[in-house]
């Protein structure tokens, strides 16, 4: 088990390469009331709305996109935690935990909405009632962040085959790999809440017998995010991606 300090420090330079860098004015520019979008226009800003979104997976313009998709998704959550009544009085080490999230995840989804500029989609919508119940106590907040973390590991190991250009897979995996760590850490501090041990951190349901992670393809992280009930914007796949899919290792639904 590491120490609460370990768990930080674990986190806290975490990002895309120099991304913190290249953004400083991201975290000025919204606080921790951000409800969902980046500030200003080009990939949406706000707390974005309904409506649909057909997202075209046949090239990297849609598939960043989809990985964009994903990362407003996580963006607003955090976002919503640091803003919910219920923070204050979480511990400090889960605070500090919850805001590095948070600003990795602003990073993320700023920097492929600067990545993408007009070919974004729009912002998503969050459902306020869904996101109510998952920040209304430490718990809910916990399972989410677990639930959403490894949602978004399968998610890019399922999609990183697609991508042609080496740059954008080079990000891809620079990415998930945040992401995995995000999702051991917050697994890590559920077990040492009292959740069960086999299935925490690098637990049998995650990590296969050849020591493998979990991965889903589009369609299937897709149906699992609008089952969450988070996002209003429909969010389908209107192309679907050029190269062949593979099998699935999904992660688990119930946590």
């Amino acid at each position: 088990m590491w120490r609460p300090n370990s768990r930080r420090d674990f986190l806290r330079l975490l990002g895309i390469g120099g991304s913190v860098v290249l953004l400083p004015s991201v975290f000025a520019a919204c606080g921790s009331d951000d409800p969902m979008g980046p500030p200003g226009g080009g990939g949406g800003g706000g707390g974005g709305g309904g409506g649909a979104v057909s997202l075209n997976l046949s090239n990297d313009v849609g598939i960043l996109n989809y990985a964009y998709a994903l990362e407003q998704l996580e963006a607003g959550f955090y976002s919503a935690v640091l803003a919910s009544s219920v923070f204050s009085s979480l511990s400090a080490e889960i605070r500090e935990v919850m805001v590095d999230l948070r600003n990795h995840e602003v990073i993320h989804r700023e920097f492929l909405a600067r990545v993408l500029g007009p070919n974004a989609i729009p912002a998503l919508g969050l459902n306020a009632a869904t996101v109510a119940t998952a920040t209304a106590n430490r718990d809910s907040i916990l399972r989410t962040a677990e639930q959403f973390e490894d949602l978004g590991v399968s998610a890019y190991n399922g999609a990183g085959k697609y991508l042609t250009d080496v740059g954008n897979l080079l990000v891809a995996g620079k990415i998930v790999s945040v992401e995995a760590r995000h999702a051991a850490a917050i697994r890590d501090i559920r077990e040492a809440l009292g959740a069960p041990g086999t299935s925490r951190f690098a637990g049998d349901d995650i990590i296969n017998a050849q020591g493998l992670d979990v991965k889903l393809e589009p369609a299937a992280v897709l149906s699992r995010v609008a089952a969450t009930n988070f996002v209003t914007t429909q969010i389908s796949i209107g192309t679907n991606p050029s190269g062949t899919a593979t099998a699935d290792a999904p992660p688990p639904t119930s946590i």
